[in-house]
């Protein structure tokens, strides 16, 4: 999620900006295809409309008869969770939702955004019966803006990875004692503007998707034999690059059935309108092939209520009846 739009810009990043209006002039084309060519991201996603900046995002809980046809139960009052639950800082928003179970309890990990700093932080709720949540506490601040917390498990001790563009890296964090306290354990790529970034583990190698901050139409594909790296960039990365409809990473990458899936943002009308999902059909060192799950996006806006403008985010998890619950958020 969007925190500081435009977040400080160095020496060097002044002259790329001073040279694109230049080049606009004298070369005749506009700065946004210049921008675009060159794949430079120094802002975030892109500008926001003053509309936009007032929308209200918030979590919710849909079931499904599996992970990819996903609605509302009637059973469950949606939103599951506000900025009004949140009761350590003043909050302007909450989205981003990813979810855990462990010993019998959900654990639910979200951005909240700051309303005195407007910086995003990373705070969680939890829940017996994964329908009826309730707000804990704030456990990771930055003086950098927070989101998207990528929460996982391997080899019995979870790992968070935020969104931490404002601080030009991917940070990988240690639970040290789950699920309140967590440890920087170490820097996975740095020198980018990367945002709401995946990863999976699959075919015995880590997989990682990410994408840029200037435009969602791109999406980065880097693999690693380890967690902690070396991170390699995929020879067909970008793997989607100038759609903005399929590229940004919108929810955990699922593995279902010996088969690997991904979300992703629907962004070609405004930030956040619906989530689509991919099979990825082929993914080793030197390939890359995927195809849609189905035509329409799995979320979309309901056209009123909380979820009335957009969603562009899940979480799916089956249950032991083989049913699918999932966390998503709309606005």
């Amino acid at each position: 999620m969007r925190g500081k739009e435009i977040k400080r810009m160095n020496r060097h990043q002044k002259i790329i900006i001073i040279f694109i209006i230049l080049a606009a002039f004298i070369g005749g084309f506009t700065v946004n295809q210049f921008v675009r060519s060159r794949g430079i991201h120094f802002w975030r996603s892109r500008a926001v409309p003053a509309e936009e900046k007032k929308v209200v995002w918030s979590i919710g809980i849909y079931k499904g008869k599996s992970p990819f046809d996903l609605i509302s139960p009637n059973n469950v009052h949606n939103p599951v969770l506000t900025a009004k639950d949140v009761s350590d800082i003043a909050a302007e928003f909450i989205a981003d939702p990813f979810m855990v179970q462990e010993n019998g309890t959900w654990y639910l990990f979200f951005e909240v955004m700051n309303a005195k700093t407007r910086e995003g932080e990373i705070g969680f709720a939890t829940s017996d019966d994964g329908f009826t949540w309730t707000y804990k506490q704030i456990i990771v601040n930055e003086p950098f803006h927070l989101s998207y917390p990528y929460v996982f498990k391997f080899r019995n001790t979870y790992y968070m990875i935020p969104e931490s563009g404002h601080a030009n890296s991917i940070r990988l964090y240690e639970a040290i004692d789950f699920p309140i306290k967590w440890s920087f354990k170490g820097t996975l790529l740095k020198g980018q503007h990367f945002v709401d970034t995946s990863v999976v583990n699959f075919n015995d190698k880590w997989w990682l998707f990410t994408s840029n901050s200037f435009y969602s139409d791109n999406l980065y594909l880097y693999y690693a034999d380890k967690l902690t790296g070396p991170w390699r960039e995929h020879p067909k990365s970008p793997v989607i690059m100038g759609n903005p409809h399929i590229a940004r990473p919108g929810g955990r990458v699922l593995v279902f059935n010996g088969r690997l899936y991904r979300f992703t943002q629907d962004d070609s009308q405004t930030y956040g309108t619906a989530v689509r999902a991919f099979e990825i059909t082929k993914i080793t060192n030197r390939d890359y092939e995927e195809k849609e799950v189905m035509q329409d996006p799995i979320l979309k806006p309901a056209g009123s209520g909380w979820n009335e403008k957009g969603m562009h985010n899940v979480d799916p998890h089956q249950l032991s009846n083989g049913s699918w619950i999932a966390c998503v958020d709309g606005f």
